[in-house]
């Protein structure tokens, strides 16, 4: 009997989403032993993944585990799963999960993100779709490429529910790839979504040849706009410290791999936004969380001036040379 045809004796885990991430983290669970539903939305592309035994578009290079299997078919991905991971883009959460079966199963969702309309986070559109599911995020720095590849990373699973933060770190920890758990839901949703902003931001920076020193100086003041947020949203201060804050917004800022660093580096150098858009395999989450961060950030009374430039920037209201200008004309503070 050929290999990927065996039972596992392990549970199943269900993926929402074929693209990079939901496509790594597939990878990611079958190779701790687990049988794995990877849902892909559109009846052809699954198919094709399926039969290619790998996702050409998003994650070339990357094969199934034999236990991967690959399906358009929400009810047979969902059914019996543990636990569903939702790895659609932040904007298609609440559309994704109103079409979809509930079952029941505790959703851990790795989107990172506000989405615009309603200035929500994640799990707080979980939470209206979905009322009363037990829920957890996943976050950390981790580029969807090297988890695939089975490089060492480290995340974390958040949750006020600690079993649950225990069976998702059982099912999907490897000795490559650590997780750990935490019970700031918060923290660590603002973390994931500021970062994506603020790596436009360095991305501009350093496509207008602002240098280095401009960049660091940046994403050491987008932390203070991000832990700034977070408390003032209920979270703790030291977890924009951790691995969903400080070590996201690293990754994000100065990795070669980065969609939103690229994003801005493009802008910088001219390039239209829809053009910059267009020509990308994957989302840039930044584009459509700036403007919703940022508001959301306003309510709370947090001042976010880094991510309210890269809003302008983005509905080309400013240049980069103005946003710069205008963060370096901001009064003069102690650190």
């Amino acid at each position: 009997m050929p290999q990927r045809n065996r039972p596992s004796r392990r549970p199943k885990l269900c993926v929402l989403g074929a693209g990079a991430w939901g496509t790594a983290l597939a990878i990611q669970a079958a190779r701790g032993g687990n049988p794995v539903a990877l849902w892909a939305r559109d009846p052809a592309r699954a198919a094709e993944i399926e039969a290619a035994r790998e996702n050409a578009r998003y994650l070339p290079g990357a094969p199934l585990g034999p236990l991967v299997r690959v399906t358009a078919d929400a009810a047979e991905a969902l059914e019996g799963a543990a636990f569903v991971l939702v790895a659609v883009p932040s904007q298609f959460v609440r559309a994704v999960l109103a079409a979809l079966p509930d079952t029941g199963a505790p959703l851990i969702v790795c989107a990172k993100g506000v989405e615009r309309d309603t200035l929500l986070l994640p799990l707080e559109v979980v939470a209206e779709v979905r009322p009363g599911t037990p829920t957890a995020v996943l976050s950390g720095p981790n580029f969807a490429h090297e988890i695939a590849r089975g490089l060492p990373a480290a995340a974390v699973v958040a949750s006020h529910d600690a079993a649950l933060r225990n069976l998702c770190a059982d099912l999907l920890a490897t000795p490559g790839f650590r997780l750990y758990g935490g019970d700031d839901p918060i923290g660590v949703q603002v973390g994931g979504a500021a970062k994506n902003v603020i790596a436009i931001a360095a991305g501009a920076v350093i496509g207008a040849g602002l240098g280095e020193n401009a960049r660091a100086a940046l994403v050491t003041r987008g932390l203070a706009e991000l832990s700034r947020l977070t408390v003032a949203l209920g979270g703790r201060q030291e977890t924009a410290s951790g691995l969903s804050g400080l070590g996201d917004l690293l990754l994000t800022t100065t990795g070669p791999g980065s969609r939103n660093t690229s994003l801005g580096a493009e802008l910088a150098r001219g390039v239209p936004l829809a053009k910059a858009i267009a020509t990308r395999a994957g989302v840039a989450e930044g584009v459509e969380t700036a403007p919703a961060i940022v508001a959301r950030a306003e309510r709370a009374g947090v001042e976010m001036p880094i991510c309210a430039a890269v809003a302008g920037l983005l509905a080309g209201e400013i240049t980069v040379g103005d946003a710069m200008g205008r963060l370096l004309a901001r009064p003069r503070r102690d650190e």
